[in-house]
């Protein structure tokens, strides 16, 4: 991966995480990997455990972020999120959520919040 992509992806994950904090969300993990899976933010909204896949762009002009995961990418993070909630003991609720962060400017960002965004299969 190129750096100004690490870079950039990063930003974009630091941004996701503030904004979820401000929304009452609790985190759990960062960057929580299984295996070939990473999955980006793992927070907890009530009861309920959220896993969260960030993607961010410098501009939505090509299409929306979210439309860069592949289902490959879906079926790992959903694999990963069996093994955390094996290792955490969790039996609650869980969802899997997208947050997209575009990169208008150094200062200027729009970040779109996509709850239950997918279930295995969909």
């Amino acid at each position: 991966m190129k750096s100004t992509t690490k870079h950039t992806g990063q930003l974009g994950e630091t941004i996701a995480l503030e904004y979820l904090l401000r929304e009452g969300f609790s985190l759990l993990e960062k960057n929580w990997r299984h295996r070939k899976a990473e999955i980006d933010l793992i927070l907890q909204e009530g009861g309920t455990i959220v896993f969260i896949e960030v993607k961010t762009l410098q501009s939505d002009a090509h299409g929306s972020p979210e439309s860069n995961i592949t289902r490959r990418k879906l079926d790992l993070m959903w694999d990963a999120a069996g093994a955390y909630m094996d290792e955490s003991g969790h039996m609650g609720e869980i969802r899997f959520d997208f947050i997209s962060v575009i990169l208008k400017s150094p200062d200027s960002y729009k970040v779109v919040h996509n709850r239950d965004a997918f279930w295995p299969g969909n």
